[in-house]
């Protein structure tokens, strides 16, 4: 959003700043860390300011590309982080201005890489000056921080949708980044806007459109089904993600 409260920087959709589709300069993972690193390039990651849902549609895709992921994105999730006031807190956030990089966004989209076996799944937030991709535990302390207030009005709520079902659903016209005399708020990719395999043209509202009452309380076989079956995926609370995470791996 175009304005602050003297406090936070307050961002968002709306934020009035001038966009580009750039590469981002961010830490190349250790081959280690990564499948498929040795092959990718960070800096080739196409990234446009306040089009974070483009940016980790076209990072899934990119995962796949280059074997740093299951060539379908089996292992892949986007997350989209919002809440019902439309106001959340998460740190380390390059577009920020503090010291501590907090950002109060409008939502935040990321990508969350499911590893079995390993000691930990990985994050990717092209907006983040934490490591890419980061492993889960450490981007949870540090970028979302759960206890920074048992204040429900900040709390984050996280739409989990398994990748293969986002980037066969996922569709934007990119008419949220426009104010009321279609002017644009920030400028848009100059790649042609994202539709889904079967036409649709606009359906973002549904995947940041979280209220609290939706989070479930399902069992979590039904929570893992819903993921992985369900257009829009599952809602789930900010004390359950890392838990749904490691419950996927059962």
């Amino acid at each position: 959003m175009a304005d602050g409260d003297g406090l936070l920087e307050i961002q968002g959709r709306k934020r009035t700043t001038q966009a580009a589709s750039v590469s981002l300069p961010a830490p190349i993972p250790s081959p280690s860390m990564v499948p498929g690193a040795s092959s990718l390039d960070i800096f080739s990651f196409t990234h446009t300011p306040n089009y974070c849902e483009e940016n980790v549609y076209l990072l899934c895709k990119k995962l796949c590309e280059v074997g740093a992921a299951d060539p379908m994105g089996a292992d892949l999730f986007v997350v989209f982080i919002s809440n019902e006031e439309k106001m959340v807190p998460l740190w380390h956030q390059k577009a920020s201005i503090r010291n501590d990089g907090l950002v109060l966004w409008d939502y935040h989209v990321i990508c969350i890489q499911s590893r079995r076996g390993k000691l930990f799944d990985l994050v990717w937030d092209l907006d983040s000056s934490l490591p890419i991709p980061s492993p889960i535990n450490v981007y949870f302390s540090e970028a979302i921080q759960p206890m920074y207030s048992p204040n429900l009005v900040n709390s984050r709520l996280f739409r989990v949708v398994h990748a293969p079902v986002f980037l066969r659903c996922f569709a934007s016209d990119r008419s949220h980044m426009k104010d009321d005399l279609g002017n644009w708020l920030a400028l848009p990719p100059k790649y042609e806007p994202i539709t889904s395999e079967d036409g649709t043209k606009n359906n973002l509202d549904k995947y940041i459109h979280m209220p609290a009452a939706d989070v479930s309380a399902a069992n979590i076989q039904d929570l893992v089904h819903g993921v992985f079956s369900n257009e829009c995926g599952v809602l789930v609370g900010e004390t359950m993600l890392e838990w749904f995470f490691s419950q996927i791996h059962q």
